[in-house]
């Protein structure tokens, strides 16, 4: 990529922050196995860099987050295990503290050292977090006594939550060196990429990612869809798409991004430019024991559900990653939780490792979830893996993120 962009706002390398208290934001809401452990610490591993950074310059750390969507207090959902795993990544002990304001958090703040860390239980136990509540940010600003607050949840920095966003009116917020990195990697890549720039969007609905979509027909060299959202595009071209996933009422969507190709590469270019599946692996219900079949794309029965792209495809998608200079992946090629379906993302995951040369930007959410399972749960086959999801398709689609745009100006 080229020059490096400088980042808008201020980080912590751009503050005195040495022997201060530090409120961080990070984002620990991670998967969680049936027994309650966790079963991917990517997200928990991505915030060591910050939290390294801080504890070098003798801060005292206190880390606030969320995890799932608990109403009220579940134990299920507290965040004493993300406490215990962060330790053993940090090769020290980490406080818990079971609230998120009031006087426990403000005696375990004082008790603490510099150069220690404070982790406190799940925000959303609380109704006012989703809901902004200035109240409440106060609050946790008082108990916290914190100096400066640091964003480096990029998972959540697109919803404009207590703790990403009216905090900031109580404790002067900057850039952890995540957030200042997943910007930095996302935005270099929508405007200054090396080319060709390959997008692959998958997934389930078009109607999750039509501005992602409506951006890369701007910025992209060719468009691969799968997924679900296939199924959508194909039924628009008048294919007969059996018993799949088909979203109906996209059809005006898909007409402007169409007329937008055509302007962009000729009405003569546009299937080369957006590429679909020609052949689809088709099963008449979702199950573990579903055999894969594959058939042409006009060939779907009528109670078949279209559940990954063909091998036909499969090698249509490689071959066009091979000439990428950068490859933006957002959105699994098919039903990828079943082995069986997981053949086109299985094997798109495998030519970007084997291609050092290639940029490739994996998306948050499941595509993340995906390639982290396909290379053993580190994911360093591949230039970046975002750990958002929602927050990276804004980014990518060139939406200005609340949580970033609340934290200081970098001086010009």
């Amino acid at each position: 990529m080229g020059q490096a962009l400088s980042f808008f706002k201020l980080t912590i390398e751009d503050v005195p922050i040495e022997h201060k208290t530090v409120l961080v934001r990070a984002d620990y809401n991670v998967p969680l196995n049936k027994k309650g452990e966790i079963s991917d610490d990517l997200r928990i591993r991505a915030s060591l860099p910050t939290l390294r950074y801080l504890l070098d310059r003798h801060c005292k750390v206190v880390i606030m987050s969320h995890l799932g969507r608990p109403d009220g207090r579940d134990a299920s959902l507290s965040l004493e295990p993300v406490a215990n795993r962060l330790a053993e990544l940090l090769g020290q002990p980490v406080a818990f503290v079971g609230d998120v304001k009031g006087d426990q958090v403000v005696q375990a703040v004082k008790k603490a050292r510099a150069g220690s860390v404070t982790l406190l239980e799940n925000l959303r136990y609380y109704r006012e977090e989703e809901a902004n509540d200035a109240d409440f940010a106060h609050e946790i600003a008082a108990a916290t006594q914190a100096r400066y607050f640091v964003q480096d949840g990029f998972g959540v920095v697109h919803r404009a939550h207590a703790s990403t966003d009216a905090i900031t009116r109580f404790i002067p917020g900057v850039a952890g060196l995540l957030l200042e990195k997943e910007y930095q990697t996302i935005t270099e890549a929508m405007e200054h990429p090396r080319r060709p720039l390959v997008a692959v969007l998958g997934g389930a609905k078009v109607s999750d990612k039509i501005t992602v979509i409506e951006r890369f027909v701007d910025v992209a060299d060719k468009i691969v869809i799968g997924g679900a959202m296939a199924n959508t595009f194909l039924a628009y071209k008048g294919y007969g798409m059996g018993a799949s996933l088909v979203e109906s009422d996209q059809q005006p969507v898909l007409e402007r991004i169409y007329a937008a190709a055509a302007k962009k590469v000729g009405q003569d270019a546009v299937d080369e430019f957006i590429i679909l599946p020609s052949d689809l692996a088709v099963a008449d219900v979702i199950s573990e024991t579903a055999p894969r079949r594959v058939v042409m794309a006009d060939a779907v029965a009528t109670g078949d559900k279209a559940l990954d792209i063909g091998d036909q495809s499969i090698d249509t998608v490689v071959e066009t990653v091979a000439s990428a200079q950068t490859v933006v992946w957002n959105g699994t090629l098919g039903y990828a939780e079943l082995p069986a379906f997981a053949h086109g993302s299985a094997r798109l995951a495998l030519a970007l490792a084997t291609q050092p040369q290639t940029t490739s930007i994996i998306g948050g959410g499941d595509t993340a979830d995906f390639v982290l399972k396909w290379d053993g749960g580190t994911g360093e086959s591949f230039t970046h893996v975002s750990t958002g999801g929602g927050a990276s398709l804004e980014l990518m689609s060139g939406e200005k993120l609340p949580g970033i745009e609340r934290l200081l100006d970098a001086r010009k």
